[in-house]
């Protein structure tokens, strides 16, 4: 899947980033992400990478370059809540430079308390959206009437 989001352009030599997650990995430049404007509270934090969680897993790491204790554990979209549409202005498509036929990834940002795996939550009103040709991506905002923060992934049904 992460080939998905962030395909391989061409090969340049890799470089070697530090992380308090993971230690000390390389990773190719032409997967580097590069956010239009910081995730909110994040505001030093703009160039990230995406790491998966494991072989078979649907999870991705968002690992920031720019903070090596930030990431965000995240899950496509089209994944866990397939009928999700996010609104995604023409603005903001400008901003991610999508041309009109072409796509966007979204990931759902998670947030998974200490050993409580059952309390697991996705962000439904702040996805991030990605252009993976481009390597850009943004945080969109959602209407809070329309979509929670706090969706609960095991227990409720976004569309209820």
């Amino acid at each position: 899947m992460a080939q998905t989001i962030c395909p391989k352009n061409k090969k340049q030599e890799e470089i070697t980033v530090s992380t308090s997650r993971f230690g000390e990995l390389s990773i190719d430049p032409e997967k580097i992400i590069t956010m239009t404007s910081p995730f909110l509270g994040f505001p030093g934090s703009t160039r990230f990478f995406i790491k998966p969680h494991g072989k078979k897993s649907p999870f991705f790491w968002l690992q920031s370059l720019d903070e090596p204790k930030l990431a965000f554990v995240c899950i496509p979209a089209a994944i866990l809540v397939p009928q999700y549409q996010p609104e995604i202005s023409g603005l903001i498509r400008q901003e991610l430079q999508v041309s009109p036929e072409q796509g966007l990834e979204i990931l759902l940002v998670l947030t998974i308390p200490k050993e409580n795996l059952e309390g697991m939550t996705a962000n439904l009103m702040g996805p991030v959206a990605i252009n993976p040709q481009r390597h850009l991506a943004k945080q969109v905002l959602q209407d809070p009437v329309h979509y929670d923060a706090c969706w609960p992934v095991f227990t409720k049904d976004p569309a209820a």
